[in-house]
């Protein structure tokens, strides 16, 4: 599972916040490091949540062409013409 990008930005936040806190230089590496870390998956979280929503889009779409073709071979294989079917 992967993480948010909400979640590594509120990740990268926190990070780069301590390193600004602290008074030790290996802490502030390692905070400065680890925020440097969470912007890139922050990054490629949000990349990843727009390609879902363009997945989603586009299977919307193709189930939508499918209902409306299965609904148009429906009304041509009526056995009385002459009747249509209620629209629903």
């Amino acid at each position: 599972m992967y993480p948010s990008s909400s979640t590594c930005r509120a990740q990268e936040a926190y990070h780069r916040d301590r390193a600004v806190q602290t008074p030790l230089e290996n802490v502030r590496l390692i905070a400065e490091r680890a925020a440097a870390a969470w912007g890139l998956e922050g990054a490629a979280a949000e990349r990843r949540e727009a390609r879902q929503v363009k997945v989603r889009l586009v299977a919307d779409a193709a189930l939508a062409q499918k209902q409306q073709t299965h609904d148009e071979l429906s009304r041509l294989a009526n056995e009385n013409p002459d009747r249509v079917f209620e629209e629903q």
